[in-house]
């Protein structure tokens, strides 16, 4: 299978998800930014046209800025859940927490290497 279907499903079911258990992802938004609904309703939306843009080679470079962006945008809320692991002990241990965060990073090299 390539890569960018690979990605692509990984980025349109993580999309899908935050319409399906929006609560999840209100809870992990920083308190700060406020708006946890329609930021994770745009999150969610931006995923899955990402996602859906990496099928297709016309689309597929601008999908991938376009993700990479999104990568880097929600990067605050992983190290906020790692910062408070104890709160988001629900969602998973506290060292799935901190190692997602240094892992973004090969995420968005992978999203790279699939937009081209």
């Amino acid at each position: 299978m390539r890569p960018s279907v690979i990605a692509a499903g990984l980025f349109v079911t993580a999309g899908a998800l935050h319409f399906l258990r929006p609560q999840l992802y209100a809870k992990i938004v920083p308190p700060a930014l406020g708006h946890e609904a329609e930021l994770v309703a745009i999150s969610g939306l931006a995923e899955i046209v990402g996602g859906l843009g990496l099928l297709h080679p016309r689309t597929r470079r601008a999908s991938g800025y376009g993700l990479i962006l999104l990568l880097a945008a929600v990067w605050p809320a992983n190290i906020y859940m790692a910062a408070d692991a104890a709160r988001f002990s629900s969602v998973a241990p506290a060292w799935v927490l901190w190692a997602r965060v240094p892992l973004q990073l090969p995420l968005i090299w992978w999203i790279w290497r699939v937009s081209r």
